[in-house]
């Protein structure tokens, strides 16, 4: 560990130039004192450290000086992948590695190119996660990653819908969508005597442990394939339905907002407006009490027109609304206050 850390360190100012004890000791996740010891057995080792003080002073390597002592270990080289996602990469227990791996990068790269790595790096971020959505816990996702590329069988507690269940796995690949993390495995369940591949979310195994292995993988799986269908399929699953609705000129900025893809395709094939800009779509939806909440989420920029049954039980929500909010606040509609609707009450 101290090896591959006053390797970091070297590289650091090979890469950087000039830094302090304190920048140093944030880089590498140590003290101040650490740094001080590893400065110390850098020049011990022969490396020319100069020591610059005063308040812009700090560590640089001397003049010239350059090491090639750049090799990429099996662990770096494998997760250059996640290189601009270090959040998914702390997840998966890679995070230092992957410093590390740039860190040798850009020390083997020429002098222009490094500069354009670090302008780069300063000037663009990728960010997973949905907008006002907190990452899933996954304490599990780290062991999960192992027996992938170890091809471990696990032995996992899985919670589903319908209850937990005690299940044999055999790990092929983790898709990160949406900020959302997702095992692809073959289930070893007498529900499923033919182990077809399934999907798991990772947040949702409430125990893991390693089973035996190593197991062996199907002939020609792609992962990137794989999840490209299932989304399809699960998307075609899903929307089954088609609503037709009326849009405001708002109502035609929420849709996709509100839909996502569905919503642009919607939008795209959108009649004329009329003269008060409104104009009639098709939507793909779901099933039809999960397209009553979608839909009532356009609030008063939109009108359902079809089928008959959605636009039926929209009108239904929005009458039992209208009862829920016609009274005074915590009051029904006959003066009757209700304690436990619209306040807080202590329980």
């Amino acid at each position: 560990m101290r090896a591959d850390r006053l390797l970091s360190l070297l590289l650091l100012l090979q890469n950087r130039g000039l830094m302090t004890a304190a920048g140093l000791a944030s880089e590498l996740e140590v003290s101040v004192r650490t740094v001080y010891r590893d400065v110390e057995a850098l020049g011990a080792a022969g490396v020319p450290v100069r020591a610059e003080r005063g308040p812009e002073g700090g560590y640089r390597l001397v003049e010239g000086y350059r090491t090639r002592l750049t090799g990429l270990t099996d662990a770096e080289a494998g997760s250059l992948f996640l290189a601009g996602l270090p959040g998914p990469a702390g997840d998966l227990g890679l995070g230092a590695v992957l410093a590390s791996a740039q860190l040798k990068v850009e020390a083997a790269l020429p002098g222009e190119l490094a500069d354009q790595a670090r302008r780069v790096r300063e000037r663009f971020h990728l960010d997973a996660p949905a907008w006002f959505r907190d990452a899933d816990p996954v304490p599990h996702l780290e062991r999960i990653s192992g027996a992938v590329w170890e091809r471990r069988v696990l032995r996992t507690r899985y919670r589903r819908w319908r209850g937990e269940v005690d299940r044999e796995v055999c790990p092929l690949g983790l898709v990160l969508k949406g900020g959302i993390w997702y095992l692809v495995a073959l289930a070893e369940n007498p529900e499923n005597p033919e182990n077809i591949v399934r999907t798991y979310r990772v947040s949702r195994f409430q125990a893991v442990e390693e089973a035996g292995g190593p197991f062996t993988r199907p002939a020609g799986f792609d992962l990137a394939a794989y999840w490209a269908e299932s989304s399809r399929r699960m998307e075609a699953a899903l929307r089954q339905g088609t609503a037709r609705l009326r849009l405001s000129p708002r109502g035609r900025k929420l849709l996709p907002m509100q839909f996502g893809a569905a919503g642009v395709r919607a939008l795209r094939e959108a009649g004329p407006p009329d003269g008060e800009g409104w104009v009639e779509v098709e939507l793909s939806v779901e099933s039809e009490a999960v397209a009553t909440g979608d839909l009532l989420r356009l609030g008063t920029e939109a009108e359902v027109l079809g089928p008959p049954g959605l636009r039926r039980a929209v009108a239904g929500a929005v009458a039992v609304l209208a009862e829920r909010y016609a009274g005074e606040e915590g009051e029904s509609r006959d003066g009757t206050v209700r304690p436990d609707e619209g306040r807080c009450v202590g329980r």
